[in-house]
């Protein structure tokens, strides 16, 4: 999407939150899997940018990436790993 796109920059940034919440039961019990996965996913060496200034896009990854509803919804497995993985 290009910067200048307003519609679809509320659009996305809008319905990004709807999504999570809507797959809140599943980022509650395997919430740190499932965003580890996608952040390796979105920062590959192959991929596309997911904010490019030089020309004026930005990516529907990047509301996701940037959301604390995101990291809100995954930190009780993400606390359940890092217990798991200090005392294993």
């Amino acid at each position: 999407m290009r910067y200048e796109e307003k519609a679809k920059l509320t659009a996305a940034s809008a319905l990004v939150p709807v999504a999570i919440l809507a797959l809140s039961p599943v980022l509650l019990i395997a919430g740190a899997p499932v965003r580890r996965r996608y952040l390796r996913y979105v920062n590959r060496d192959e991929a596309p940018a997911i904010l490019d200034k030089e020309r004026d896009r930005i990516s529907v990854h990047w509301f996701v990436v940037t959301s604390p509803l995101l990291a809100w919804l995954c930190w009780p497995t993400e606390a359940l790993a890092r217990l798991i993985w200090s005392r294993g």
